[in-house]
C-alpha cells in the first residue's frame, strides 16, 4: 500500500532539526508543543522507524532521522516554491537588504533562500557594505531593511543576536606572537577603535599592517599569516582561524547584531523577511541536533 508524506509533518520534524527541540520548533511554527509532538509522532508511525533519540537529555536524530532530514527539506522547500508561484501569494515588488560584509554568511543565504521559495517574484537588492554606510544610507530612505554590527543595542534599532567578538588569524600562523602587533582592518571598521582600545589597555604595542577599504585585501593579508584581525565569532573564513593566544591577546567585547526597519513595515514580504532574518537567527543561538549513534 501507497504512503504519502505529509508536508505539516516535514516541516514540523525540519524545524525541529534546525532549531534544536519542540519547544523552540513549536514557537517557530506558531503551533504547540503538542501539536509538534504529536506530528513527529504520526511521521514516525507512518515511515514505522523512530526518527528522533530521546534518551538522552537532548533530542538527537537516529541515523533514519538523518536521512529523512535532506528529503524533507527538499520536499518543504519545492513545496512552498510551487505554492508561491500558482497562488495569488506571489507578489511583484522589490525589497532592498543592507547587511554589514562580515555578517552576510552564514545566515543570510539561508534567509534568502526561504524568501524566494516564498515570494518568487520579488526581487531582493542585497547590498553588503559596513555599518556606518549602512545606517546613513537607511536613514536617506535608500533601505527597506538593515542590519548592523554595534556594541550594544539602540533605540532606533532592533537587537536580534549577540555574538562575541574574536582575534583572528592565519590557520596555524604565528604573526600574533609578533610585537608591536600587526593589525589588518578597514578604514572605518567599528571593530578597529574595539581592537586598539582593547590593545592599549592590555599594554600590547600594535601597528597597522593595513589600513583599506578592501575586505578581500584584509583576508589575503590574514590569510598569510601577515596579521591579524577580529571578527565575530562564528563568521572566520576557510584558510584562517580564532586565535589560540590562551589569554595573550586582550579580551573584546560582544557584538550586537541590530535591525532597522523591523517595525515600520509597510508591505506583507518585507515582514515576512524580517521575520525570516529573526527566526533564522534565533535558530544559530540553539546547538545543532547530534546524531545518534
Amino acid at each position: 500500500m501507497m504512503r504519502n508524506l505529509d508536508i505539516t509533518t516535514l516541516r514540523s520534524f525540519v524545524a525541529v532539526a534546525d532549531t534544536g527541540g519542540v519547544t523552540r520548533a513549536a514557537s517557530f511554527l506558531n503551533l504547540t508543543q503538542s501539536a509538534v509532538s504529536m506530528q513527529l509522532k504520526r511521521l514516525e508511525e507512518l515511515l514505522d522507524t523512530n526518527l528522533l533519540d530521546r534518551t538522552g537529555r537532548g533530542i538527537a536524530l537516529t541515523p533514519a532521522g538523518e536521512q529523512l532530514l535532506s528529503y524533507a527539506r527538499k520536499m518543504v522547500t519545492l513545496n512552498d516554491e510551487l505554492v508561491g508561484r500558482l497562488t495569488d501569494q506571489a507578489f511583484e515588488g522589490e525589497v532592498a537588504l543592507g547587511v554589514p560584509h562580515d555578517i552576510v554568511t552564514p545566515v543570510i543565504p539561508q534567509v534568502l533562500k526561504r524568501f524566494n521559495a516564498m515570494y518568487p517574484r520579488v526581487r531582493v537588492n542585497l547590498v553588503s557594505s559596513n555599518t556606518i554606510e549602512l545606517k546613513d544610507a537607511f536613514d536617506k530612505g535608500e533601505f527597506d531593511l538593515i542590519l548592523t554590527t554595534e556594541t550594544k543595542p539602540t533605540d532606533m534599532g532592533e537587537a536580534i543576536h549577540r555574538m562575541p567578538l574574536t582575534w583572528v588569524g592565519a590557520a596555524g600562523g604565528t604573526i600574533w606572537r609578533q610585537r608591536p602587533l600587526r593589525t589588518a582592518f578597514g578604514r572605518i571598521c567599528i571593530f578597529r577603535g574595539l581592537a586598539t582600545e582593547a590593545l592599549e589597555g592590555a599594554e600590547i604595542p600594535w601597528e597597522a599592517a593595513v589600513i583599506t577599504q578592501s575586505d578581500r585585501a584584509i583576508e589575503a593579508t590574514v590569510s598569510a599569516d601577515l596579521a591579524v584581525c577580529v571578527m565575530m565569532e562564528g563568521t572566520v573564513p576557510l584558510g584562517q582561524e580564532v586565535v589560540p593566544h590562551n589569554g595573550e591577546l586582550p579580551p573584546l567585547p560582544d557584538q550586537h547584531i541590530n535591525m532597522y526597519g523591523g517595525d515600520r513595515i509597510r508591505k506583507k514580504y518585507v515582514e515576512d523577511l524580517a521575520a525570516l532574518i529573526r527566526q533564522s537567527y534565533a535558530a544559530t543561538q540553539q546547538p545543532a541536533l547530534r546524531v545518534a549513534g
